[in-house]
Order: structure tokens, then sequence, then C-alpha cells
């Protein structure tokens, strides 16, 4: 008689539902869904989509088409190698195949110089963009920094809000979440057009789409603003927000989730700062120290 598939052991696992399971679940965290988000979004069972991501799930091509359309993603990101779809792709990918992350990185941004309109460094730092969670300081030490630069302080959010005509929210609810996406990039392109000189701060999941996430880069001088995950969730609580907490007992768990997923991406920035243990008033200290030390060892001023 066959086991139950929660009494699989790893050796009994097919590799590729292994695997195809630990895609599903890097994909989610990286769009910041919890799993009883995606399974409602997606109209799907929320038991089902926790056995695919624990590699025994035998998911039709239906449910994953459902669950690949909220995620926006293909379905060949989602199940396999999509570099494999033609003669130039594959060339490319070996030209690329083992190379380490810091020669990956130099690919990334020369291809970038030769594809998007080049910005020289200089213009790019008169940007500085704060990226990461809720609860690290990006709207707070943004401001602060803002002030004593003299210079804009943009909130992406607000940005996003002012061009859908309604809240962050209501687009979610009424739109859906790749409806979002688009109004985020089209924000982050208008703040790079009106705004030469500015601070600006982030949505945590701006690193989600690739394409949006590659504009920052390369007209901004990004900062990844780090903290632990309890002091993420404890700050957006202390804030006067207890959504994070309210009938989720895994809250804490799908934050830790949603940050590993993030984590490799916020890492692109041309900085890292840890506010973690910090009162904001040194955190912003430190910060500048920090912003300030680049300029030393760059030879390049900010503003």
């Amino acid at each position: 008689m066959p086991r139950p598939m929660t009494e699989l052991t790893e050796q009994d696992k097919d590799p590729f539902l292994i695997a195809l399971g630990e895609r599903l679940k890097s994909l989610r965290g990286r769009r910041g869904f919890t799993r009883k988000a995606l399974a409602q979004l997606a109209d799907v069972s929320e038991r089902h989509v926790a056995n695919v991501e624990s590699g025994v799930g035998n998911a039709s091509i239906q449910f994953l088409r459902q669950l690949a359309q909220v995620l926006n993603c293909t379905l060949a990101e989602m199940i396999g190698d999509e570099t494999a779809s033609s003669p130039e792709w594959l060339m490319i990918r070996e030209i690329l195949r083992g190379r380490p992350e810091d020669e990956l990185a130099k690919a990334r941004v020369a291809l970038a110089g030769i594809f998007d309109t080049p910005t020289s460094d200089s213009a790019r730092r008169q940007r500085v963009a704060l990226i990461g969670l809720r609860g690290a300081g990006k709207s707070s030490l943004g401001q602060m920094l803002a002030d004593h630069w003299m210079v804009p302080f943009v909130e992406l959010g607000r940005q996003i809000e002012k061009i859908a005509g309604c809240s962050i929210a209501e687009i979610h609810a009424l739109y859906g979440p790749n409806a979002y996406r688009r109004y985020e990039r089209r924000a982050l392109e208008e703040t790079v057009r009106n705004f030469p000189r500015a601070v600006i701060a982030t949505p945590g999941g701006v690193v989600s789409d690739p394409a949006t996430f590659n504009l920052l880069l390369s007209h901004c001088y990004t900062v990844w603003l780090k903290a632990s995950p309890e002091e993420h969730m404890g700050r957006v609580v202390a804030q006067g927000d207890t959504r994070p907490m309210s009938g989720n007992k895994e809250a804490m768990e799908d934050l830790k989730q949603i940050l590993e997923s993030r984590a490799q991406f916020y890492s692109k920035a041309d900085q890292t700062f840890d506010t973690s243990e910090m009162t904001q008033e040194a955190s912003f200290v430190g910060l500048l120290d920090s912003l300030r030390n680049a300029v030393l060892k760059q030879d390049k001023a900010f503003f």
C-alpha cells in the first residue's frame, strides 16, 4: 500500500518536484506573498501549494499556470531553465555558466550599458535610493538624508498611488499584483525623469520585478537598509500597524522567508547598512558616515 505524501522521505521524492517546490517558494517569497495569499489570489488549494513547495505535490499544468499568473512569471521560469529557448540564449548561457557572482555582476552592468540608456556614475550618485523590507528605516532615514543634503525626498509608494489615483491596497484589490508592478515601474521612470537629485525610499518589493530593479540600479546609488526579521516586525508593529501579526501565527516565518528570498537581490545594492539594534539618530549618523566613506573610497562625491 503506498505511503501518504506527507510520509515520503527525501530519498522517495522526485528531484524535479523538489526543484519545482524550491523555485515556487523562492518566487513566492520574492513577490512577498504568504502561502495563504498566493492560494487565494490564484484560486487554488493552500494545502496543494504547501505540498508542491515541499516537493511532494503532483501539480497540473493549469495549477502552475494559475500560480505563474499571480507571481508574474513564465511557466518556463517556474518549471525549468528559460535560457534553453533559443541558440543565442544557449550560447550566452554557456559564456556565463560557472562564473562567480562578481563576474556575473560585471556582465549585467555591461549588458545594461549596451541596451539601456547610459547613465554616468556621477549622475547616478545624484539619486540615493534606499531599499529593503518595511521597518528598516527607509522613510525616516530617507527624509533625514534629504533634509541634510537639501534635496527632494521621494517616497515611491506615494508616487505609485498618485499615478494610479488610489491607494496601494486598492490597486492590489481592484487590479491585482501585476498591475501594481506596472504602476511601480512607471512611478520609478517618472521619478528618474523628474528628479535629477533626490533621496528615494522604495517599496520593499521593488526587487521583485527584474526590469524595475535594473532600472533602479542603473539610475540610482542604492543602499540596502538591513535589519533582523524580529526588528523589522517589531518596528512595523511599534508604528501602530498590527496587520503583519493579525490572524497569522506564521507571520514571523513568512517574514523570514520573504527576507531570505529577496536577500540576494537586495545585496546587489551599492552599499549595505545594518540598522539592527540602533536608534534612529544613531542609524542616521552611521549611514551618513558610511556614505561619506564611499565617497572617499571612490573619490566621487554625492550631490
